[in-house]
């Protein structure tokens, strides 16, 4: 029988990974208590994970709730903080898209003021 640690590659305290993948458990622990998802719906939603691997995460969760939810916490805000990095500056190619799709829109603007109507 494993240990509940021999499931993870503890990388630093904010990054603890399941072994033989590069997902961490932010992944499957976001599904589980944001998503409100069972271990077999994360299942089919990472196929490359194994069910056994899930139930790892979520027994590790529940056995160290304290410092996980600060973990997802802080997981969380950095997710937030990089979004609005990215808003605030966008890759060239970002900039490109929303050029094109403001082109592209008005031209279906155009299209549609001088279409017949039935």
């Amino acid at each position: 029988m494993k240990n509940l640690e021999d499931y993870f590659n503890i990388l630093t305290p904010n990054d603890i990974r399941l072994k033989g993948s590069r997902m961490g458990i932010e992944t499957i622990l976001y599904e589980y208590i944001y998503g409100a998802k069972t271990a077999e719906e994360i299942s089919k939603l990472y196929p490359t994970i194994t069910l056994e691997q899930i139930y790892a995460t979520i027994l590790y969760y529940f056995q160290n709730q304290e410092a996980i939810n600060q973990y997802m916490s802080n997981w969380l805000e950095y997710c937030l903080k990089s979004a609005q990095k990215q808003d605030e500056n966008p890759p060239e190619y970002i900039l490109k898209i929303r050029k094109l799709r403001v082109k592209h829109n008005t031209e279906i603007n155009k299209i549609n003021e001088y279409s017949v109507p039935n």
